[in-house]
Formats: C-alpha cells, structure tokens, sequence
C-alpha cells in the first residue's frame, strides 16, 4: 500500500508541476503576448534558459530522492491530505541543508526559465504570482504541519536555513 501511494504521489505531482503549469504557462504567453525583451534572440534565449532550468531539474530531483531516502515518505501533501506518505524524518541534509523548499526551488527555477525561453512577460508575472501564492501556501500549510510533525527540531531548522532561495556557505 505505501508503494502504491508513493507512485500516486509521484503521478499526481508531475502531472501538476510537470505538465499542467508549464502547459498553462505555453497557453498564457500565446493568448496574452508581450515580450520581456524586445528583439530577445532566440539563441540568447537558449543560453540564458537552458542552465536556469537544469539547475532548477537538479534540484528538484535531488530534493526528491533526499526526502525517499532520508525522510522516508514523499514530497505530496495537499491541503492537509498526504497523497504520498509523510516523512518519518525531518531531512535538512543534502539540498535541504541550502533551502527549506529545494523542490520549490527547482519548480521556480524552471519556470522561470521557461518565461525566459518564451520571451513572454505575461509568464514572467504568472511565475511572481506563482512564487507569493506558493510561499504563503507553503507557510500556511507545509511549515504548520512541519512544526507539529516535528517540533523544537523544525523550529531549530526554519531559524538557520532560508525558505526558497539557496544559501551556499563557504567553508572556512
């Protein structure tokens, strides 16, 4: 039963991030054009997108396997409702040790780069809309049931590491 629920876990959470919003983001630069460069070249495009979005693929991947490996449960809760089982572990190693959210991340990271590739600046508003609305769902949501699941542990955590953007530390 717990496979199953991993693998509609993973199911439902790429066919959401993985299909229907990068799909809503080709349907919003085509139906409400508006570049964000002028002239933007296609190549130029290209060179600026393409690493954006493998950072971002990199993340999310590696975030995923961290939280199946360490964690021991997967990445979807919805609205209170564990689609896939909860973490048995609270992971702050690997991307976690960076950013609370490294999924988050990486999902922000490629659609970013796909409002690039797009030129289109109705995705780049969707993607800044898009960002607010994740994070304050996140806050009220995931963090609650973070701090209930794993108390004084979770506090000690959120206080050291940012919620979406990476801080890479220098070793001295």
């Amino acid at each position: 039963m717990k496979t199953l629920r991993f693998i509609i876990g993973y199911i439902f959470g790429l066919t959401i991030f993985g299909v229907i919003i990068p799909l809503l983001m080709i349907y919003i630069s085509n139906e409400f054009p508006g570049d964000i460069i002028p002239r933007f070249p296609l190549y130029a495009r290209l060179l600026i997108s393409i690493p954006i979005f493998l950072y971002g693929l990199f993340f999310a991947i590696w975030s995923n396997i961290s939280l199946f490996t360490t964690g021991k449960g997967g990445p979807v809760d919805f609205f209170g409702v564990s689609i896939s089982p909860r973490s048995e572990h609270l992971v702050i190693t690997g991307p976690y040790k960076y950013t609370r959210n490294p999924m988050v991340f990486g999902g922000l990271c490629i659609y970013f780069s796909l409002a690039i590739y797009f030129n289109s600046l109705s995705c780049l508003v969707f993607w800044l809309i898009f960002f607010f609305l994740g994070g304050t769902f996140l806050k009220m949501s995931e963090e609650k049931r973070l701090l209930k699941d794993f108390g004084k542990e979770f506090q000690e955590y959120r206080s050291k590491v940012p919620m979406f953007i990476p801080r890479f530390k220098r070793k001295k």
